[in-house]
């Protein structure tokens, strides 16, 4: 579609040099009008308080109000929440009282909203890594915090636990763990495989640093545990291996309390490949468990609306400059992504502020900040042009650089 240019402003590029670049009028979109034909969470970001007393890299000061305004947002657009996922910093700065707190909280709101899901973060994360651990105290950390969650309501998403990558002793250890915990859970989870792309912690999880290892180990599990397995979000940001791992997830016949005859889904946790994975192939299809969508949330909404009606050249139409800009936003360290989500949330006046838990804002360099600002434009995702050229203003003028 043609969007006219409505605003230019000097941008910083490679060479220490400035470039006239031209914003273009947002793209629109409409709340939806049908349910998907997908389903899709957004990993929600945490809005941080930055007239806290706390210090920034010691303890978590979170914004309440605007955290939740936020994830009302997202509801808005017919995405489900997950909660206190690594998109919220959670281990990276949001332990896990605060983390408990963020549950309890979004949990309450949703109950307010009509169709709001919510899938809520449960871990191992207030136990430290030592390889001296034994599994007992993994089984009981994760004991705990499902518990926790499903004491106010939730439903969990398994997180990975760097607790047991740093003591498993093979991959019998994982089989031993997720049985115990699985066989315990009132409702079926969402597993989620954490690449060490987004936490070095995890590598070689599920016993093995050959992703292909690793993963006949988590899918012996899933096949043993099935009625107690909703899906497996996988985050390794390869679409093949995905595709792999989802041609084999148990397809139907599986038991469970509330549909007898489902299917183990596959959430895709690629940031660099979704549309391709959600759109699927002739043997399946992904659903969506992802950070971008947080930053995205228009886009995707109109994206699968788009798709619900069968109109797959809308669909790629309306996704495919969000791709790079995705890339952009997570590329290595990919861990570093929580940055560029909530610069673009920024942006587009969602928060009045550029400050992340942790002090997280700087991870990134001014020139990734003003080509993700070109990226959003690209995809017509400045909701505000106006605005978010008087905030990238101001951020430039924070590092000395005059627009």
């Amino acid at each position: 579609m043609k969007r006219d240019t409505i605003l230019s402003m000097k941008l910083p590029v490679e060479g220490r040099a400035l470039e006239t670049y031209t914003v273009r009028e947002p793209r629109k979109f409409d709340r939806p009008a049908r349910p998907f034909t997908r389903i899709a969470y957004a990993a929600a970001h945490v809005v941080a308080d930055p007239l806290s007393a706390q210090e920034p890299w010691l303890e978590a000061a979170v914004d309440w109000d605007a955290t939740i305004a936020y994830r009302r947002h997202l509801w808005s657009w017919g995405l489900g929440v997950a909660e206190a996922m690594d998109t919220a910093q959670r281990g990276m700065g949001m332990d896990w009282p605060a983390s408990l707190e963020l549950i309890r909280r979004t949990l309450e709101a949703a109950r307010d909203v009509p169709g709001a899901a919510v899938g809520c973060g449960a871990g191992t994360d207030h136990l430290a890594p030592d390889p001296q651990l034994g599994i007992a105290r993994v089984i009981a950390a994760y004991e705990e915090q499902c518990a926790a969650v499903e004491k106010l309501g939730g439903r969990i998403v398994l997180m990975a636990s760097r607790a047991l990558t740093a003591c498993a002793k093979a991959p019998d250890d994982y089989g031993r763990v997720y049985d115990r915990v699985l066989t315990q859970v009132k409702e079926p989870v969402i597993i989620h495989w954490l690449g060490e792309m987004f936490d070095p912690a995890l590598a070689g999880y599920w016993g093995s640093k050959d992703h292909a290892k690793a993963m006949d180990v988590c899918l012996d599990v899933i096949a043993r545990n099935a009625n107690k397995v909703d899906g497996i979000k996988v985050s390794l940001l390869d679409k093949d291996k995905e595709i792999a791992m989802r041609r084999r997830l148990p397809k139907g016949g599986v038991g469970g309390p509330s549909d007898p005859q489902r299917a183990v889904r596959m959430y895709t946790g690629d940031d660099f490949n979704f549309a391709e994975l959600i759109e699927g192939d002739a043997q399946g299809y992904s659903d969506a468990l992802l950070g971008i969508f947080d930053a995205i949330a228009p886009a995707a909404s109109g994206a699968l609306s788009a798709l619900a009606a069968n109109d797959r050249a809308a669909y790629h139409d309306i996704l495919a400059p969000t791709v790079p800009l995705s890339r952009h936003i997570f590329r290595a360290p990919t861990r570093f992504y929580k940055t560029g989500v909530v610069f673009l949330a920024w942006l587009n006046g969602h928060q009045d502020h550029f400050v992340l838990v942790g002090g997280q804002e700087s991870a990134r360099n001014l020139l990734h900040l003003a080509e993700l600002f070109r990226l959003a434009d690209q995809a017509g995702l400045l909701a505000d042009p106006a605005l978010a050229c008087r905030r990238m203003r101001q951020l430039m003028a924070t590092h000395g650089v005059a627009s």
